[in-house]
């Protein structure tokens, strides 16, 4: 009888030993993953800083939208995901109100895309992933704002270089339209 409460605490001892090294395992890996997503985000939230730094840079006195961009153009390999980033600023004086911007980004020239391409604008418009249209977006005077327009090209796209625009609108009314390039690559 004595051996049996032996061989039970000896086993309640190891299983208590095996909880402990379990529970700290578990803590560990969730200090670890909550360190390497915070340092991520950090990451990211400070690229978008730069990014939006280097758009106000690009702002001249009577600039009123910029696209951030060599030359206006984006090469961009097939099956690759791509940003544009491009900024809007409102030149308005004397007013402390703000006014109210909207974006839509298009393709320039669809008859020059059918010719050119091969394809479509319905298609070309399928490679936008995010970011195309921006409504309601108030800017104060003197202010800018910074967005992005994601790419995201199919492998069966065909090599060509499309224009697209950009064309903002503040309160309703036409305001200031840019272009752009998306050139694809092999």
């Amino acid at each position: 009888m004595r051996g049996n409460k032996k061989a039970a605490i000896e086993m309640s001892i190891g299983t208590i030993v095996t909880i402990v090294l379990a529970m700290s395992m578990l803590i560990l890996g969730m200090v670890l993953v909550k360190n390497i997503f915070s340092g991520s985000s950090s990451n990211v939230l400070q690229m978008n800083d730069q990014v939006k730094g280097q758009i106000n840079k690009l702002f001249t006195e009577d600039k009123r939208t910029v696209v951030n961009l060599p030359n206006q153009i984006a090469k961009i390999k097939q099956n690759e995901e791509w940003g544009v980033s491009f900024g809007i600023q409102n030149l308005a004086r004397g007013t402390a109100e703000s006014g109210m911007f909207s974006y839509e980004v298009v393709v320039a020239s669809p008859e020059e895309v059918t010719r050119m391409c091969g394809i479509n604008d319905r298609e070309v418009m399928s490679w936008v992933g995010a970011g195309r249209i921006g409504k309601d977006i108030p800017i104060a005077p003197g202010e800018s704002y910074a967005s992005n327009v994601r790419f995201i090209i199919p492998d069966t796209a065909p090599l060509c270089i499309v224009r697209f625009n950009l064309k903002v609108t503040k309160d309703g009314k036409a305001y200031a339209t840019d272009f752009f390039d998306v050139e694809v690559l092999p």
